[in-house]
């Protein structure tokens, strides 16, 4: 792994896809483990999820079920604060085991609002995956389900996660330079 540059940044190595991929493989193994014959439905937040969740799902072994949502908080490299809902829900969630798949959870701000969103609809369990965690960020008391690496509230591009747009296509995750 080198150094990339995204946009106008530098951006050093800081997760290989070796890492990652053996911590998913673990994730999928627990999730796969708590809902055995319970047919969850996985919620994958976009666009960021998308790679992790894929990855994921591949892991695991029993009956499930996928679905997405869109939301928005950041810009650039910072979070803006406010969540906006840009596409929602289609499934009936009443009744069911449902897992948010997110990228990240750094702020907390888009966790909050998702799990406030989808309680709503009185599903039987709420869980949450992310395959990054930020606990120096938060500003809410999150505690997601599954985490893949808890990471310093540095800012992060690849495997899902961009700057403005681009680097997600990276399979390693780097760090911004200091």
């Amino acid at each position: 792994m080198s150094e990339v540059q995204v946009h106008d940044k530098i951006f050093t190595p800081f997760i290989t896809a070796g890492q990652i991929q053996a911590r998913v493989a673990e994730l999928g193994a627990a999730i796969d483990r708590d809902y055995a014959g319970r047919k969850p439905l996985l919620i994958g937040v976009l666009n960021g999820s998308v790679i992790f969740m894929a990855d994921l799902l591949r892991h695991i072994r029993s009956a499930c079920e996928i679905g997405f949502i869109r939301v928005s908080s950041y810009h650039g490299t910072e979070s803006s604060g406010k969540v906006k809902n840009v596409m929602g829900l289609s499934d009936e969630l009443s009744g069911r085991h449902v897992i948010i798949v997110e990228d990240i959870i750094d702020t907390g701000d888009t966790a909050v609002y998702l799990l406030d969103e989808i309680k709503k609809k009185n599903p039987a369990s709420l869980a949450f995956a992310t395959i990054l965690f930020k606990p120096a960020a938060l500003r809410h008391p999150v505690k997601p389900d599954y985490v893949g690496f808890e990471i310093p509230p540095a800012f992060v591009v690849g495997y899902g996660l961009d700057y403005d747009g681009l680097g997600r296509n990276l399979a390693d995750i780097y760090q911004l330079k200091s």
